[in-house]
């Protein structure tokens, strides 16, 4: 992994981590969550982010 890619997977996690802190919250719902997350891979690109965004996890 280039130096670009790792800190693009650590900005996605990190964006998403507090994405599901909201979520536990129930600030925002499950259909927010699954939108945001299809925007932020879109925008981060992450590497083994993708691997897990499918699964279930909550």
């Amino acid at each position: 992994m280039r130096e670009e890619e790792g800190r693009r997977e650590i900005a996605y996690q990190m964006t998403m981590a507090a994405a599901r802190k909201m979520l536990e919250q129930g600030l925002i719902s499950r259909d927010e969550y699954e939108k945001f997350d299809t925007k932020m891979i879109q925008k981060y690109e992450p590497v083994f982010g993708r691997l897990f965004s499918d699964l279930n996890l909550i």
